[in-house]
């Protein structure tokens, strides 16, 4: 890695599985790479089980994990091949860091450029929550006590009849 890195690689990843060797955990790579890449790059390590909350993994979850993985190996691909000329491989362009998820009910890939655009990064969330539109319904859903508020006028059935006539 710091070969390719001395040569003008500027990005590297690295993906394991944890039960791959029982020396060579997860940290001790990470330990190893920030060691290793000192004046040259940098090494910052995610497990991926760490980032789930929750119980196991339901079956959409599974699905979803396949799917998202599948299209992201897709596009890596796709990326590769369009960036590869004379065996060099050149990604320069925004398009080609891209952070993969569904937008509107499709897989999407986004480049990191328009998302820090739209990222509230003192508080790490988007700077738009959609989302927030959708708490009424929610409530309502939950049957929430505070959902409903008082409109109108009641009425007894004896009022409602003398209005019909």
């Amino acid at each position: 890695m710091a070969t390719k890195m001395a040569e003008g690689v500027q990005r590297g990843l690295i993906l394991r599985n944890e039960r791959a060797s029982e020396n060579y955990n997860t940290d001790f790579i990470y330990r190893l790479y920030c060691e290793e890449g000192k004046g040259l790059f940098s090494a910052r390590m995610n497990v991926l089980g760490h980032m789930q909350q929750g119980a196991s993994p339901t079956p959409f979850d599974r699905n979803l994990g396949t799917k998202l993985g599948s299209k992201a190996v897709d596009w890596i691909g796709e990326t590769l091949n369009r960036n590869t000329k004379e065996g060099v491989t050149r990604c320069t362009t925004p398009d080609t860091a891209v952070l993969l998820g569904i937008v509107r009910r499709q897989y999407k890939t986004s480049n990191l450029l328009d998302l820090k655009n739209e990222t509230n990064f003192e508080y790490r969330i988007p700077k738009q929550e959609w989302w927030l539109k959708l708490r009424p319904l929610l409530r309502i859903l939950a049957k929430h006590d505070s959902a409903y508020e008082e409109e109108g006028i009641y009425m007894t059935v004896e009022e409602r009849v003398l209005d019909d006539i």
